[in-house]
């Protein structure tokens, strides 16, 4: 009961303060304005992760701090810094290094003093228990690519909510199947908070989480993720009906979009000669709106499609990473390929449709024998010619 009054106290909270977070942000215009690549056409608050930050804290505090271990709180420590980059970051613009270098020192706490890592890769690649050092290093990097995954699927109403809503979903019952409560209430405070926030995110968007939620959700999922594959580690073969064998499978699926979007959109960039980090349009979500796909309607899509590679990884997961892991990743390429070619073949026929702007119709065009310039009355003009 502990997990659902948790829940419940971060929805309410949450559903709380947003109106007033709105008003405050809408009368002192902390709004993210439209243009360039954004794809909203008014002024929105942006920030909203403040609230839901905050209802999940306060849930924390009053259901889970007390019995929490000191492990849990160097992970809430981390969190609470990546939140704070997050939110300066909305406020002025960091360097992309200097938010790395924050995001690092929360990794930091989460790795090395929380001891949430990645130990041991269980014979996947033929490769066993990993030195200390080569741990602490792969899994930072993991840590740091689910953060910035996440980070860059935001990017449309009710998108990253939704799969956020699906992942705290699915942590949060397994780690209360196995007893680990502390693990659990976070997962669910985050996904009552969230759940609020998507009641005011949800198209048309009355607020945006920014990189003040976005940062927050993904490192919060991430060290979750890693979390549940190293207790999975630990469960004696067949003592549970959810334990999974193909482990880094069921890991990959539950961010199997941010992952995808992330590495889809890093190719095109460096294909084109770009930075990886450049902003554009080349998001998974601006090709299906390009379809004429409302806001509502692509991240209903992307959530089904999330929870489509999440139910095979429970369908396999008897099977070894060696079988399970390939099929997902052809499968994703595969559905990223349909897509990409059919959002292509329906914007040239959009295209194909409107009228060509740059015709010039053979009877507008001009008369140059019409035209007579008396150059002697320009001359004796008064006119300044300075």
């Amino acid at each position: 009961m502990t997990n659902i009054f948790a829940l419940l106290t971060a929805f309410s909270i949450g559903i709380s303060i947003f109106p007033v977070l709105i008003k405050i942000f809408t009368k002192f215009n902390y709004s993210d304005s439209p243009g360039g690549r954004k794809i909203h056409l008014n002024e929105v608050p942006s920030m909203g992760g403040i609230a839901f930050f905050i209802a999940a804290l306060l849930s924390i505090l009053i259901w889970n701090w007390p019995l929490s271990p000191l492990s849990y709180r160097f992970l809430i420590g981390g969190i609470l810094l990546v939140f704070f980059v997050g939110l300066r970051d909305d406020m002025v613009e960091l360097r992309a290094s200097r938010k790395l270098l924050g995001q690092l020192i929360a990794v930091i706490m989460v790795v090395v003093a929380a001891d949430i890592r990645i130990k041991d890769l269980h014979g996947f690649l033929g490769i066993g228990e990993l030195p200390l050092m080569i741990s602490y290093g792969f899994s930072a990097f993991v840590l740091l690519a689910l953060t910035n995954a996440f980070n860059l699927i935001d990017g449309l109403d009710g998108l990253a909510g939704t799969m956020a809503v699906i992942v705290f979903s699915c942590l949060g019952l397994w780690f209360m199947y196995h007893g680990l409560e502390s693990l659990a209430v976070l997962s669910f405070t985050f996904l009552g908070g969230v759940l609020a926030f998507l009641v005011f995110n949800w198209h048309p968007a009355k607020i945006f989480m920014g990189d003040t939620g976005s940062l927050t959700l993904g490192f919060t999922m991430g060290a979750l993720i890693i979390a549940f594959m190293e207790h999975n580690a630990l469960l004696p073969e067949n003592s549970s009906p959810w334990r999974f064998e193909s482990i880094f499978s069921m890991g990959v699926a539950l961010m199997m979009f941010p992952l995808y979007d992330m590495a889809r959109v890093f190719f095109r960039r460096i294909k084109r000669g770009k930075g990886p980090m450049t902003p554009d349009k080349s998001h998974v979500h601006h090709f299906l709106m390009r379809m004429g796909l409302k806001h509502n309607q692509v991240s209903l899509i992307l959530g089904g499609l999330q929870l489509l590679f999440i139910a095979i990884a429970i369908g396999m997961k008897n099977y070894s990473d060696h079988l399970v892991l390939p099929l997902i990743s052809i499968l994703a390429l595969s559905l990223g390929f349909w897509l990409d070619t059919v959002a292509v073949k329906n914007v040239k026929k959009k295209v194909s449709k409107l009228p060509r702007v740059l015709e010039v119709s053979p009877k507008k065009t001009l008369d140059k024998s019409k035209i007579d310039i008396d150059l002697k009355k320009i001359t004796d003009s008064k006119v300044n010619m300075n």
